[in-house]
């Protein structure tokens, strides 16, 4: 499609997701409608923004409006309300991709995600960014009129819908650029087409926008035409602004509330919820630049898609640059929300030039450090934020000891983890707990991987450490066998996997080491044949006949499927086989003398080892077979 003034009136659907998104939108927000305010507040003070970057090398793109602005008008007996700004504007294409479409990766998965449960689905919307679309949560139908900036007067745009499945498209003749959306509220929202209202929102949710927000004057004040009023005509109204107009982050941090700076966040990150801590730095000297930035207290929807908008807002001199700079913090800290306003990048900078400007290099490593400081401050003063920062982000910091070996030792102090002395489920032991309560002189930290945290828990390798007090890491994210292959010690103290083969477990002074029976060992190895590297006595089993540990050159189960999944080969080997001769199973194997039946009983006990191990059988129906041999005698 191109755009062209005489391109027709059409009637088009929306995207199955902007069907699904509205309805769900307009009934799980009902109760925080105001919103609608700040976000369509918010997106015009972007497009202002994006003008002004895109006219550093098009200047006719000011036509002859260069001071940007947002105005809100209203009309109370019609029920109107419309917010107008001359930034940059949209073209036809653009109308339909912008407000026909949500394109953005992994959204049908975030609609999955919603249960139906009002205040849940808020919460999940919130992090999606309702922007626009929340002008239905108070209109019964909504009009857009705009031109984009360095088009043809003629080449404006009509849209109009009552989101319930469809817009019509038409053409217009529209003489200033920019956009302005026209809301019918409904009946039950007729207290925004009041100024009083109107006001008190503007000053509450956008007074941080650097663009100025204007409504109409009172009529006592605006019958003399103020200095921002147009001049065509005298029933053309005066307009005066209502918020701050400057950019919050150019501000003394000493003049800003901590309401100030939670809605400034809302603008930025287009969540709907306050963030849990956040860092404002001047920096001058050799390089200048202003850093805002935020700690979310929740995840968005597409924290674990790779090819997701993160990264900060970028503006060079007050001028915004682009959002979703990625190159300005290491990936483990994609969920860091912000602005950097820097006066030492060109402004012309592309992201292809932000990866060869040395400036890049030192800013990334100071806004790496602010960040870590930021969460060291939140881990020790808030403990109870803190958890909340855990649950939400966690398993990202987990990606900091290889992404950022520089800061390994800093990223480790903040973990937090599931170990056999935590409280339920939590993950509330960090490892300065852990090496406070160790044993003395004990060198290791130990720790076990599995498929979940629950999975860990019931792993028969913790029998002895158990037995003997000692406090084992249970380790059951995916992310963690990528932690641990990078994360090798801490203050000194070595990680170990308790499934490894040379555990450093030696018998305590009254306890007798265990004996097989003669000739059971040599029975089984003969038994399992190729299947297993060896079998030999274990000294970690108490109450389980069997388990699987891994030889010195052996990768364990979770690195290898992580391997797998991101396309590698995978180094073979076969795991050695522990027996705790004292089980009533190996008894029993002991006294069997017919080989077939202690050859069935082998397998079995190798896989049922695989299976506490979180593995499946190596044959599953031959393994079935056995075990319905063995039932059936």
């Amino acid at each position: 499609m191109t755009d062209s003034p005489a391109a027709p009136e059409q009637t088009l659907g929306f995207q199955t997701e902007v069907k699904q998104l509205l309805h769900l939108m307009v009934h799980s927000l009902y109760s925080n409608r105001e919103i609608f305010l700040r976000e369509l507040i918010s997106n015009a003070a972007d497009a202002c923004d994006k003008l002004r970057f895109e006219a550093l090398s098009q200047p006719a793109y000011y036509e002859d409006d260069p001071e940007p602005r947002i105005r809100i008008d209203f009309d109370s007996e019609a029920r109107t309300l419309t917010v107008s700004d001359n930034g940059i504007g949209m073209s036809r294409d653009e109308v339909i991709a912008n407000l026909g479409t949500i394109a953005r990766s992994g959204t049908a998965e975030f609609l999955r995600q919603l249960t139906g449960d009002q205040q849940q689905d808020a919460r999940l919307i919130g992090q999606f960014g309702v922007g626009f679309y929340s002008a239905f949560i108070v209109a019964e139908s909504v009009e857009v009129r705009t031109r984009r900036a360095g088009l043809d007067a003629s080449e404006g745009v009509r849209w109009v819908s009552a989101g319930e499945g469809e817009y019509t498209i038409a053409p217009l003749a529209q003489a200033a650029r920019g956009t302005e959306i026209r809301l019918q509220l409904k009946e039950d929202a007729a207290e925004f087409a009041d100024a009083f209202r109107l006001r008190h929102l503007v000053r509450t949710y956008s007074d941080h926008i650097g663009v100025p927000v204007q409504l109409p004057k009172p009529a006592a004040e605006g019958e003399s035409e103020g200095e921002d009023a147009p001049a065509e005509a005298d029933a053309t109204p005066a307009w005066e602004t209502v918020n701050s107009a400057s950019a919050l982050w150019t501000r003394p941090a000493s003049e800003i509330s901590d309401e100030e700076y939670r809605e400034f966040y809302k603008h930025v990150s287009h969540d709907w919820q306050a963030p849990l801590a956040w860092t404002h730095n001047k920096v001058e000297g050799k390089l200048e630049y202003t850093s805002l930035l935020y700690l979310p207290a929740s995840a968005p929807f597409d924290l674990w898609q790779r090819d997701g908008v993160r990264g900060l807002k970028l503006y060079v001199q007050r001028v915004f640059i682009m959002d979703g700079a990625e190159q300005f913090l290491p990936m483990y800290l994609r969920f860091v929300k912000g602005v950097l306003d820097s006066a030492d990048l060109p402004l012309n900078v592309s992201r292809e030039l932000l990866q060869q400007n040395p400036a890049t290099d030192s800013i990334r490593k100071a806004l790496t450090k602010r960040a870590l400081d930021t969460i060291e401050r939140l881990a020790k003063q808030e403990p109870a934020q803190y958890a909340t920062f855990w649950t939400a982000f966690g398993a990202v910091l987990k990606e900091g000891p290889g992404e950022d070996p520089a800061n390994a030792e800093r990223i480790a102090r903040l973990l937090r983890f599931n170990t056999t002395r935590s409280e339920g489920e939590a993950a509330d032991r960090s490892l300065d707990d852990y090496l406070r309560e160790a044993p003395a002189g004990e060198s290791h930290i130990y720790y076990v991987l599995a498929e979940t945290a629950q999975a860990a828990r019931q792993s028969p390798h913790l029998e002895v450490f158990r037995q003997r007090g000692i406090e084992v890491l249970l380790l059951g994210e995916r992310v963690d066998a990528w932690l641990t292959a990078h994360l090798h010690e801490y203050e000194g103290k070595t990680f170990k996997d308790i499934t490894d083969a040379d555990l450093p477990l030696e018998a305590d002074e009254d306890e007798a080491s265990p004996a097989a029976p003669e000739g059971l060992i040599e029975r089984l190895q003969a038994a399992l044949g190729e299947r297993v590297e060896s079998v030999r006595v274990s000294r970690r089993l108490v109450e389980s006949p069997s388990c699987l540990v891994r030889g010195a050159d052996e990768l364990n189960p979770q690195l290898r499927e992580l391997l797998k999944a991101s396309g590698q080969e995978v180094p073979g080997g076969k795991p050695l086989l522990e027996v705790n001769p004292e089980h009533a199973l190996l008894r029993r194997l002991a006294q069997t003398e017919d080989e077939a039946a202690f050859d069935d009983l082998a397998v079995v006990l190798l896989e049922q080892a695989r299976l506490a191990a979180g593995e499946q059988p190596a044959e599953p129906a031959e393994f079935v077979r056995r075990v319905n041999r063995l039932l059936a005698s």
